[in-house]
C-alpha cells in the first residue's frame, strides 16, 4: 500500500495549506500537458488519489487511524499462536447474524423506498447542477483563449465562474436536504468529495483571473476532472445498488 504523504513528499504533520501547496506543485511537475521532461501520466495518477484523501479532513483522518493500525490477522489466535477455535462465542455470533439477516430482509423494502426517494430528490437535481458546472468549462476556456488579456474576454469568464458558485452552493443545499440513506452511503461519499473538487476548482480559477498564472488555470482543470471522475463512480454505484446494472 502507498503511502500518500510519500506521494505528496510531505509530512504526516502538515497542514492543510501544505498539502496543498505540495499538490499544486507536483501537478506542474508532473502533468501530461506541461510538456515538461517530468512529465508523468502514473505520477500524477498517484499525486490525485493521494489529495483526494488528505485534502479531505475527515478522509485524512480516517487514513492517518489505518496508517496507526498494526497489521494483524483476524484469523490467528496471538495470545496461543495457533488459529481460532469454534466456541460457543462463535455460535451466538452466527446466532446474532441470522437474526440481523431476519431483520434486514423485513427492512429490505424501507431502504429501498428510501433509496427512490432520495435518488429523485437529492441525487439527480445534484448530479444535473455538477454537470451544468463541468461541462461549461472547456467552452469559457476556449472563448477565453482567443485573448485571455482582453477585459471584456475575462469578464466573461468572471461572470461564468459566478454562475457556477451559484450552481455549486445550490447543489450542495439540495445534497444536505435529505439524510443520505443506509444503501446510497458510498454514492454520497463520491457525490460529497466531487463537490468538494468542483469548490477547489472553482477557487483555482478565480486565482488566474486575477494573476493570469497558467498554473491555476491548469490546477482548476484537474480538479474539475477528478470531480468528474467522482461523479461518474457515483453514477456507476448507483447503477449497482438500484440493480440498473
Amino acid at each position: 500500500m502507498s503511502n500518500h504523504y510519500h506521494t505528496l513528499q510531505i509530512s504526516s504533520q502538515a497542514s492543510a495549506a501544505e498539502i496543498k501547496k505540495a499538490y499544486r506543485h507536483l501537478v506542474k511537475k508532473f502533468h501530461p500537458d506541461s510538456h515538461s521532461t517530468t512529465a508523468d501520466h502514473d505520477q500524477i495518477v498517484k499525486i490525485n488519489a493521494a489529495y483526494e484523501v488528505l485534502g479531505d479532513h475527515q478522509r485524512r483522518q480516517r487514513y492517518d487511524r489505518e496508517l496507526a493500525t498494526p497489521a494483524f490477522d483476524p484469523g490467528f489466535d496471538p495470545e496461543f499462536n495457533r488459529p481460532y477455535g469454534r466456541t460457543s462465542s462463535d455460535r451466538q455470533s452466527r446466532t446474532a447474524q441470522a437474526q440481523q439477516a431476519q431483520r434486514h430482509r423485513a427492512t429490505g423494502r424501507d431502504l429501498d423506498l428510501q433509496l427512490d426517494q432520495w435518488q429523485q430528490q437529492v441525487y439527480a437535481p445534484v448530479h444535473r447542477l455538477i454537470v451544468e458546472i463541468l461541462y461549461s468549462l472547456q467552452p469559457e476556456i476556449d472563448d477565453l483563449a482567443a485573448d485571455p488579456f482582453d477585459q471584456a474576454l475575462m469578464d466573461d469568464f468572471v461572470d461564468y465562474l459566478e454562475d457556477c458558485r451559484q450552481c455549486h452552493q445550490k447543489a450542495q443545499q439540495i445534497f444536505q436536504q435529505i439524510p443520505n440513506p443506509i444503501k446510497a452511503a458510498a454514492i454520497a461519499a463520491d457525490l460529497y468529495h466531487c463537490l468538494c473538487r468542483l469548490s477547489e476548482g472553482i477557487e483555482e480559477l478565480h486565482w488566474f483571473t486575477t494573476s493570469y498564472d497558467d498554473h491555476y488555470l491548469h490546477t482548476g482543470q484537474e480538479l474539475f476532472r477528478i470531480a468528474n471522475d467522482l461523479r461518474l463512480e457515483a453514477q456507476r454505484s448507483l447503477g449497482v445498488v438500484s440493480g440498473k446494472f
